[in-house]
């Protein structure tokens, strides 16, 4: 059996305590290389988020982003990174929404730190956190039209005149 697949006891143990707290079909789980991954449904994130912060010791939110896969029913969602530091573990949370309903409940009433990491993932995914108390653009421009780590954000600017394009094999 490949290392990736086998679960640890602290991986076993968050399993079981999220089975017993939100039932069996409230979540999907699997070990992504070295660490456990959950998949859990937009309507129960937050609620999710609470338990592992209050009950299970993860205090620490490494980190936040968007992901975005064209096609899929549910294309856009966001990946928290947890760590329980007194115990070194560490798991990902991921949900999914759809393009029309991209929307989120904000975790900075859990994680203050989350307040730079939820305007940046909706600047680059238009993905809007409901009840982020400054949900304004970050990085882009305020007036930018669009959401650049989307996939279907065009890699080159189609209104330029200034590029002669037999410069790039084209």
């Amino acid at each position: 059996m490949p290392a990736f697949t086998i679960k640890t006891e602290r991986d076993q143990l968050t399993i079981d305590k999220l089975t017993e707290r939100f039932g069996a079909d409230g979540f999907t789980h699997e070990r992504l290389y070295d660490t456990m991954c959950f998949v859990v449904p937009k309507e129960h994130i937050h609620d999710v988020l609470r338990f592992l912060r209050d009950e299970l010791d993860f205090t620490f939110l490494t980190s936040l982003c968007g992901m975005h896969f064209p096609g899929l029913p549910l294309e856009l969602g966001a990946v928290y990174f947890l760590h329980n530091m007194r115990l070194g573990h560490r798991i990902r949370v991921k949900t999914h929404v759809s393009l029309k309903e991209a929307k989120l409940p904000t975790v900075t009433d859990l994680w203050p730190t989350a307040n730079w990491m939820e305007r940046e993932t909706w600047d680059f995914f238009g993905i809007d956190f409901v009840g982020h108390p400054n949900m304004k653009r970050i990085l882009n421009m305020e007036d930018f039209p669009a959401f650049p780590m989307r996939k279907d954000y065009p890699l080159e600017d189609p209104t330029r005149e200034d590029k002669n394009d037999t410069f790039f094999g084209r």
